[in-house]
């Protein structure tokens, strides 16, 4: 996979319902071989809470969506059914309790990783919750 095809240009989160919907913007399109995944790394002021959310996607196709609690070691699977996506926009909808416990003031960023390895990290993300 050449990481020119799926640099990470923005990522916005707002709430709709009961829902977490975030949107990942690429420049360039999802990558039609090997692993790709996007998401959000959350954490609590003083990073003693970090969330990870994630969509994961193997050959062009969404194969999973997931939280991951690092300070518990808690992973959670979600329907695929929240996950839409196009050539160089992702979508992906989660419960509100994936970024349980990291209270006002916490740091949210985007990231993406491609084949196994971080391929950008620290992207802004619009937040509008």
């Amino acid at each position: 996979m050449s990481t020119d095809d799926a640099l990470l240009k923005q990522a916005s989160i707002k709430t709709q319902d009961s829902t977490l919907v975030a949107t990942f913007d690429i420049d360039g399109t999802i990558p039609g071989s090997g692993a790709y995944v996007v998401g959000l790394m959350g954490a609590s002021p003083d990073f003693s809470a970090q969330r990870r959310l994630c969509i994961e996607f193997m050959n062009g196709e969404a194969i999973a969506c997931y939280s991951f609690n690092r300070d518990q070691g808690i992973e959670e699977d979600f329907d695929l059914s929240g996950v839409s996506h196009s050539e160089n926009s992702i979508t992906g909808s989660f419960p509100m309790t994936a970024l349980n416990g990291l209270g006002k003031g916490h740091v949210l960023s985007a990231f993406s990783e491609a084949d196994g390895r971080e391929f950008q990290h620290g992207v802004p993300v619009e937040e509008a919750l």
